[in-house]
């Protein structure tokens, strides 16, 4: 193996810049050529690959974001696009690459390497931590911590106005970023897609709360709660609980962004020299991921079918603290 590539694919997430500079930096430093793919498998097709040197990957560990940008690409789902690709692959003689991204972006890279052979080591990068294969995705600790921050801030006009604010987190499939920010933050209550849920114990939770003096609530929702969004879950609400002043929040895309933590860059650089020795060992469609604080591959066929359990000590804990 001479020349490997890294792209970044799906979502942004802090952490990414990380992973790319370590992926540069150890393909050099094991003597490979590394090439850079822009906008991920749309780069790949229309052949936006360019040579990346250690100084391309100077000053960028702190930013968010990805300097190789990311797009998602229905063109490369087809059969004549992934053809295109391997066009360009081959062009720049190319013979493995890194893959930052999630689920959709291995299932990608497993498909291709299925049609041509190109093998490829995939380096979590997603925001939402739903990814079997490891404890913690790059790009979710700054999540966390950007939702916490905004939590912080809203409990302290919610205190001073006696409201209850419903605010919602990303987390479509998965309630990670939900159950860690409202553990932290301090919430009454954290509704999470993987929990059945119903708005009756939400009224009776906010009930509860008043009975124990309790003259403002926090309640954390995943926008991909089965019941409802954030303003959903607050409209029925507030048909039973008319007396409560309540608020919605939606956090959005601002947990996307931002410069990533210290947990961020570190396990994002350690994955990303984990996916340039795999390749280099020979290891093919698979992810490195980090479990117990080691580094672990896991075939990417498990990283796209298998469900990340959550903590059931996190889970446990909520009724607990809510008290």
């Amino acid at each position: 193996m001479k020349n490997i590539a890294v792209f970044t694919s799906g979502g942004d997430a802090p952490g990414m810049n990380a992973c790319i500079r370590a992926v540069v930096r150890a393909g050099i430093y094991y003597g490979l050529n590394v090439y850079g793919i822009v906008r991920g498998y749309a780069g790949m097709i229309s052949g936006d690959i360019r040579k990346l040197e250690s100084h391309s990957v100077s000053n960028i560990i702190q930013r968010g974001g990805t300097i190789l940008k990311s797009a998602r690409c229905e063109e490369f789902k087809t059969k004549e696009g992934r053809a295109k690709a391997y066009e360009q692959i081959r062009k720049h003689e190319i013979d493995g690459l890194v893959a930052i991204g999630g689920n959709g972006t291995f299932t990608g890279a497993q498909i291709f390497y299925e049609e041509y052979g190109i093998p490829t080591v995939g380096a979590p990068g997603t925001i939402d931590n739903d990814l079997y294969g490891t404890d913690y995705t790059i790009g979710f600790d700054t999540a966390v911590n950007t939702a916490l921050d905004a939590i912080d801030k809203i409990r302290d006009t919610a205190d001073s106005h006696d409201r209850v604010f419903f605010i919602e987190v990303m987390g479509r499939d998965s309630g990670y970023i939900a159950l860690r920010s409202g553990i932290g933050g301090g919430a009454e209550l954290v509704m999470i897609p993987e929990r059945p849920n119903s708005i009756e114990r939400v009224i009776e939770t906010l009930r509860s709360g008043k009975f124990n003096s309790k003259t403002s609530s926090i309640v954390i929702v995943a926008e991909g709660e089965q019941i409802g969004n954030a303003n959903s879950v607050a409209h029925q609400v507030r048909q039973e609980l008319s007396e409560l002043d309540i608020r919605v929040t939606t956090l959005g895309h601002i947990q996307r962004g931002g410069s990533p933590t210290a947990l961020d860059r570190i396990i994002a650089s350690r994955m990303g020299v984990a996916a340039v020795e795999g390749l280099l060992e020979g290891k093919k469609n698979v992810m490195a991921g980090i479990i117990n604080n080691e580094i672990i591959y896991t075939p990417f066929i498990d990283t796209i079918t298998k469900k990340k359990p959550l903590l059931q000590d996190l889970l446990r804990m909520l009724p607990i603290l809510r008290i």
